[in-house]
């Protein structure tokens, strides 16, 4: 029996220390990756989000940006220079005309250009339902900016490559 209490902490302290060092040693990829995926939970809105959420998701989403980023679309009223303030000022204006909104990124292709700069050429969805009823699925090919400030990955520009048609 006290065997046996010895390899099953044997076993935990092993378990834990596997899972501390997958932690610590996260690849400079997966945390850019984290990034986008935390940039589609924050941007996302469900029906029926209180007021509460909405602005912690808001606050959330303006942490993941640097001081000042640029957007560069073909949308030329929304191109630009931006500071972190203004972003989450935008997004917030842009969240309140949807009931719902998904947003989601795939097929990220990431190159690390300097030792604190990244570029990424990613796939972007936006789908979601206006409170005019209309629909909206788009899919963007953008070319996103990051750098690392502090031991975090932050967005630096944004960049609209090519509307896909489906």
């Amino acid at each position: 029996m006290v065997r046996t209490r010895y390899i099953i902490i044997g076993a935990l302290v092993v378990t834990i220390g596997i899972a501390a060092s997958v932690s610590f040693f996260e690849s400079e990829e997966k945390k850019v990756k984290k990034q986008f995926s935390s940039l589609a939970q924050w941007a996302s809105k469900e029906r029926g989000e209180n007021t509460f959420t909405m602005a912690l998701k808001i606050q959330n989403l303006g942490s993941l940006f640097a001081e000042r980023s640029t957007l560069r679309s073909h949308i030329n009223s929304i191109s630009g220079s931006y500071t972190r303030q203004e972003i989450t000022s935008l997004a917030g204006r842009g969240r309140l005309q949807f009931f719902e909104l998904s947003v989601r990124f795939h097929d990220h292709q990431i190159e690390f250009s300097e030792k604190d700069l990244a570029r990424v050429r990613v796939t972007g969805q936006l789908s979601g339902t206006l409170k005019g009823e209309d629909i909206v699925d788009d899919t963007l090919e953008l070319e996103v900016g990051l750098k690392k400030f502090q031991d975090k990955w932050l967005f630096t520009a944004f960049e609209v490559v090519e509307v896909l048609e489906k």
